[in-house]
Parts: structure tokens; C-alpha cells; sequence
């Protein structure tokens, strides 16, 4: 049962706007949001004790960072990540998710780059059970699961009731578009602003690079889902963060081909259970089985038992 089945009743498949991009190249204009009032320069003769506009300040982080894994994660639920979402796009601040699992953190632990790249993010949720299990031996707790798969439901739902464009870059091609056909038929207020199939090498030339992010620029997106596998959707986020700075993105790997419904995701109590690897696994042996036996496994087994003699022996 997929999930708009479950949570609103079906409704006719709106078209898609005529912006939408399924190859390079074919951009259409579209109509850009009017630009946020300027406050101008003060003028010659008027009072000089006239209250100035001020921006927002910047709202108080009430959570804090749990460090698991080697990396610092934010201890923040599915919708208060979302709430914060909402009021930083309020504020016309933008920022970037990444939801590390295993597979990521087993990766910036080996590479200080990587390493910054997961921590000098806005938002860093666990994606993965065995991060939640680890949290808890060490006696600091996260929440729950936060995952990348479940964000691109919740945060284009805030999407649609706010009126804000998303767009989606990632996956096969035609599954970015099945995937934003599924989202407006969940979400009929949705604007999906682009969508977009990069190819698998796009980043290896300064060309290609900058030819995705050029398509995403121009269609000017407040919420991006980037579903092109760690970390090369993170190193593209970090570049159009720079480009569309009142944006928010999420590094979302295979949300996309979820959301799309090309790609099963495990039933709820696999996920709830820590098993979603399992299935997963049993779905796609071929491409997972040396990242989740050989790679991930021996690091989550010393990640759980470190946590464990860490928190016996303080």
C-alpha cells in the first residue's frame, strides 16, 4: 500500500508545470517570486532616530548535538525537523540535511573531508537504527529514526500548504518525474518546480557540474530533494547552497526511486525493527551485499560494542 493510499484519498493527477526538466537542456522560463522589500539607504534631512527594519534573528537552537558515530548529530524528531524547516524558510534562510547511516559514517570516518561535510551541515538527523541504538548505550539519547525517505513526504507537504517550489534531482531516468507525480497526487498544492536525471558521470567535468546546477538555479526551488547517493549529492548540495542561499536541501539517496515507488521500501516494523538494511539487501544483493556485509556490518558491530565500553567505563 503506498503512501498516498493511506493518508489522503486518491485524487486525479494534476499535470506537472511545463518547467518541469527531464533532460538537459530543456529549461522553460518560469515566473520568479517577486524579490523581499529592501530597506533603502537613509536620506539627507530625515530624523536620524527612526526605527530601522531589521532581519530576523536567527531562532534558538533548543536541541543539542549528540556526537555518535565519529560525527555530531542534532537529537530532533521528524516534525521538529520540519518545524524548523518551516520557520528558518519563514526567516528566508536557507541550509542543508544530511542523514547519515552506517554506510556515511563508516566514510567520514576515514575521511576528514567527508567528515566536514557531514558536521558543517545546518541539519544532521540519524538515518540509520544502529546510530539510534548507539546514541542510547552512550547515554545521550536521540529521538528516533529521521530519515531522508520520510522527509521527502513530510517537507513537501509543508511545501504544498505553504506554497513553496521544490524540486527534485536524482535517480533513473522518468523516476524523478514518477516521483513528483506521486508527491502532487498526496500533496494536489504541491509546485514541483523541476525535475531532473542527471548522468551518473555529470560531476566529473566542471561543464557537467555546473549544468545541473545552472537547471536547478533557474528554476528557482525554496525545498531540493537530491537523491544521487553520498557523497556525491552532498558535494552538489554544498555548491547550490552558495547559489540559491534561501534554499533548503536534503541529501536524500534513494528517496526519490521511494517516493517514485520503483524501489520498495521495507514494511514498517523492518524499519522500526533496525532491518530495512536486511530487506534492502534481499531486494538488491547484487549491489549491497560487499556495502552492508563486508563495509557497514564489522563497523556497526564496533560502533555498538565502543558505545557500550564507553558507557560502562565512565
Amino acid at each position: 500500500m503506498t503512501r498516498s493510499e493511506t493518508t489522503t484519498p486518491h485524487v486525479p493527477l494534476q499535470r506537472l508545470p511545463e518547467a518541469l526538466h527531464q533532460d538537459a537542456g530543456r529549461a522553460s522560463p518560469i515566473p520568479l517570486p517577486d524579490d523581499p522589500p529592501h530597506a533603502a539607504p537613509p536620506l539627507d534631512g530625515l530624523p536620524c532616530d527612526l526605527p530601522l527594519l531589521a532581519a530576523p534573528a536567527a531562532p534558538v537552537r533548543w536541541w543539542d548535538r549528540v556526537r555518535v558515530g565519529g560525527i555530531g548529530v542534532d537529537a530532533l524528531t521528524e516534525n521538529e525537523v520540519v518545524r524548523w524547516v518551516e520557520a528558518e524558510l519563514e526567516a528566508g534562510r536557507g541550509g542543508r540535511i544530511v542523514t547519515p547511516n552506517v554506510d556515511i559514517c563508516r566514510a567520514a570516518a576515514t575521511d576528514p573531508a567527508l567528515r566536514e561535510l557531514v558536521c558543517t551541515a545546518e541539519l544532521v538527523v540519524t538515518d540509520g537504527m544502529p546510530l539510534v541504538w548507539a546514541a542510547r548505550l552512550l547515554g545521550t539519547p536521540v529521538p528516533e529514526r529521521v530519515t531522508g525517505a520520510d522527509l521527502i513526504w513530510s517537507l513537501s507537504k509543508l511545501a504544498a500548504r505553504r506554497g513553496w517550489p521544490v524540486y527534485l534531482l536524482g535517480g533513473p531516468p522518468g523516476v524523478a518525474r514518477r516521483a513528483a507525480q506521486e508527491l502532487t497526487s498526496c500533496h494536489p498544492r504541491l509546485q514541483v518546480c523541476g525535475v531532473h536525471a542527471p548522468p551518473y558521470h555529470f560531476d566529473t567535468t566542471p561543464e557537467g557540474s555546473a549544468r545541473v546546477r545552472r537547471m536547478v538555479t533557474a528554476s528557482r526551488p525554496r525545498v531540493v530533494f537530491v537523491g544521487l547517493g553520498f557523497p556525491r549529492q552532498d558535494r552538489l548540495i554544498a555548491d547550490l547552497r552558495e547559489e540559491l542561499p534561501e534554499a533548503w536541501f536534503v541529501g536524500c539517496g534513494a528517496a526519490i526511486a521511494f517516493a517514485a515507488g520503483t524501489v520498495s521500501r521495507a514494511p514498517g516494523w523492518m524499519r522500526r525493527a533496525g532491518l530495512e538494511w536486511a530487506y534492502r539487501l534481499g531486494c538488491e544483493p547484487g549491489r549491497l551485499a560487499r556495502r552492508y556485509l563486508v563495509d557497514d556490518l564489522p563497523f556497526a558491530v564496533r560502533l555498538l560494542g565502543g558505545s557500550l565500553v564507553t558507557r560502562l567505563t565512565r
